[in-house]
């Protein structure tokens, strides 16, 4: 069995620049002040119309995620339904094939949840957690031996089996996703994959995200 963290990549995203005279040429039609653009001034017109609240003009933009997390984590992303979603299917994928290390993959719930591993408590709970793992992948494996096809096999992989999911959602709909899903009232494994997805929305797309933050 291997164990791995979550992980976040863009995978489809247009060039900043582009993308902020997109919206800028996009948003002036509603007041048709067209005439209005010069240098500099998609970053004042599209900072005036996020602090007014009119992010209609940002879902002209959309930006395509793959995140690499639990299948318990994806049920939470799913929920944010304006979106289009592709996902690793446990009906098609045999993990003991050796395109998956003849193995199964699991997201290490130490991460997420900020197990210190010389706690004893979090040490006790840590190798519970592991020993069901171990439990799974041996179950799951004895099912194929037996015959089973992986769609019935999957029905003892647990929630922390690593999948992969690829999200894209316009920029109003990430900004939504942020302010959900970084909150502090979040699931700490949605937050903690939230949190890294925003790390890389505010470097990349500054204007759009930086009046987001993570709260703790």
């Amino acid at each position: 069995m291997n164990t791995i963290k979550p992980s976040v990549e863009i995978i489809d995203m247009e060039d900043y620049d582009k993308i902020l005279h997109k919206i800028e040429r996009i948003g002036r039609v509603c007041y048709k002040s067209e005439d209005n653009i010069s240098d500099g001034s998609a970053e004042r017109f599209i900072g005036n119309i996020l602090r007014r609240g009119h992010e209609s003009v940002i879902e002209h933009e959309s930006i395509t995620v793959r995140f690499t997390c639990d299948r318990g984590v994806t049920h939470e992303i799913v929920r944010h339904r304006i979106a289009s979603y592709s996902q690793e299917s446990t009906r098609y994928c045999n993990y003991t094939s050796d395109k998956f290390g003849n193995e199964i993959t699991v997201i290490d719930i130490a991460s997420g949840f900020n197990y210190d591993l010389n706690n004893e408590n979090d040490r006790k709970k840590y190798d519970i957690w592991m020993e069901s793992m171990n439990a799974s992948e041996k179950a799951y494996f004895d099912m194929l031996e037996a015959g089973a096809t992986p769609q019935e096999a999957r029905s003892v992989l647990p929630n922390s089996l690593k999948t992969e999911i690829v999200a894209t959602m316009n920029l109003r709909g990430w900004r939504n996703f942020f302010r959900l899903r970084s909150d502090r009232a979040a699931h700490p494994q949605m937050k903690e994959l939230s949190d890294m997805a925003l790390a890389l929305f505010k470097e990349k797309l500054p204007l759009f995200f930086e009046d987001i933050n993570p709260s703790s």
